[in-house]
């Protein structure tokens, strides 16, 4: 079986179909913005994109994404600029424990590809199945719109 991973084609080798691909990431390819929170797709600190659309990573059988675009958190940056979501939020300090931040990020990378312009209703309504235990909310939004500002300007999504 093999994956594509940030651009990478990578073989596994001895892993099951039916491995969630966020162990993949995390046990076999050492990539770690994915977090494992629930393991029930409810909290969002697994988010990863599947060709341009946030997936929880920790409720995806690896056997249903041979053929697709993976990216994860590391996969955003391209070399040492980072991608205007992650810079909104080293910015505006949105993080405090940083459990939350991978899945915020990739959620609204989503969000953005799809609708550069979104509102805040759009921003709101798109993270509210993404839980932040720590509070960091206000900065998260204020991140978020820090990182519209960026695309608008002519950063890349």
């Amino acid at each position: 079986m093999q994956l594509n991973i940030n651009g990478k084609i990578v073989q596994l080798a001895g892993v099951s179909p039916a491995t969630p691909l966020l162990y993949v990431l995390r046990n076999d390819l050492k990539l770690n913005g994915p977090k494992y929170g629930c393991g029930l797709g409810e909290c969002g600190a697994c988010t990863v994109l599947v060709d341009g659309v946030a997936m929880r990573s920790c409720s995806a059988p690896v056997s249903t994404l041979e053929n697709k675009a993976i990216v994860t958190l590391e996969g955003l940056s391209s070399g040492e600029s980072l991608h205007p979501v992650q810079q909104g939020f080293v910015d505006e300090q949105a993080a405090q424990c940083g459990y939350c931040t991978n899945g915020m990020i990739m959620t609204l990378v989503a969000l953005f590809r799809r609708s550069p312009q979104a509102s805040e209703e759009d921003i709101k309504k798109a993270l509210a199945f993404n839980l932040c235990r720590c509070g960091t909310h206000v900065e998260i939004l204020r991140a978020a719109q820090k990182a519209k500002a960026i695309l608008a300007a002519g950063g890349e999504a």
